[in-house]
């Protein structure tokens, strides 16, 4: 009797987690797989996205895409600004997760204020930066006799990625700090201190305990700054929109245009849906590869620490 009634309630409980997991899974068909199926099916045709697809055009876009200086210099933009905004992001992060873990007096205060610019929205964010790039630093480089910086740094296709980087970062590093901070409060005290008393220095003990200790954190923190880098849309819209114009194998391009922003504007500005919804394949297909790579690599990592 005892087994029937445990079998019974195991069944009971199982049934339960189901139906707590039906809407969610329902959810995640109806809005991200199913649409995903439709898109890949979409990139094969000549769908403009008001009428219906009528023609199957096999690889056509995919070809197109690979010949279209736009997409290309979009691409290595892209891929520019990745690495500059990773390695950007997460030292200033990681520094900031030192200092607030110190004995600073008012740290607490700094994590706050560190923390505040990841509460802005990105569009909020892009015209506050546009404003600044745009009107307070060249007025302080115009005063100071500082010719690189009497000019908009936004308006120049040399300088206009660097900008984006800095909004980033300035924007995203408090939030990838909490990860940092909350990891190394995980780290016994006791071993930072025995090392202390053998002589090692701070930056000793930060670089030989500290960070392999860390490793964990360091790789949640690359993931999502690398995804979110190869994903920036908002601030991009908002800040240039793409822009300036520059030159790229022989034709003009939007220097600082991302590929969020590039597969938007192939789908909705130009009303080329098929060809737009071809790159947000490839772009999925990459991002996928790279994020999987990078988390295979810091894995690894973490055993040999």
């Amino acid at each position: 009797m005892e087994k029937q009634k445990l079998f019974y309630g195991r069944r009971e409980r199982k049934i339960t987690e189901f139906l707590f997991l039906v809407p969610t899974v329902l959810a995640f068909l109806l809005v991200i797989i199913v649409p995903f199926i439709i898109g890949i099916y979409y990139s094969f045709t000549d769908w403009d996205g008001v009428n219906a697809a009528k023609n199957v055009v096999g690889l056509a876009n995919y070809r197109a895409i690979f010949t279209e200086p736009g997409f290309l210099h979009a691409f290595l933009t892209t891929v520019l600004f990745t690495l500059f905004n990773v390695i950007a992001v997460n030292v200033a992060a990681f520094l900031m997760a030192l200092l607030v873990t110190s004995n600073v007096k008012g740290r607490n205060l700094y994590r706050a204020g560190f923390f505040v610019p990841n509460l802005i929205g990105g569009i909020v964010l892009g015209s506050i930066w546009q404003f600044i790039f745009s009107s307070i630093l060249p007025a302080v480089g115009k005063a100071l006799g500082w010719g690189w910086l009497s000019a908009s740094l936004i308006t120049n296709p040399k300088t206009v990625v660097g900008a984006m980087v800095t909004v980033n970062t300035w924007q995203y590093a408090g939030y990838i700090m909490m990860i940092y901070v909350a990891s190394i409060q995980g780290i016994s005290q006791q071993v930072m201190e025995a090392a202390s008393v053998d002589g090692a220095t701070y930056w000793t003990r930060v670089f030989k305990i500290l960070m392999p200790l860390m490793a964990n954190a360091f790789t949640i923190s690359l993931f999502l700054t690398l995804t979110n880098s190869f994903k920036m849309y908002d601030v991009n819209l908002a800040l240039t929109n793409g822009g300036p114009t520059t030159l790229f194998m022989g034709k003009p391009v939007q220097a600082s245009e991302l590929l969020a922003l590039n597969i938007y504007n192939t789908a909705f500005k130009y009303s080329k849906m098929a060809l737009g919804q071809a790159k947000a394949v490839i772009f999925f297909v990459v991002l996928v590869v790279v994020s999987l790579v990078q988390v295979s690599i810091n894995k690894s990592k973490e055993v040999e620490m």
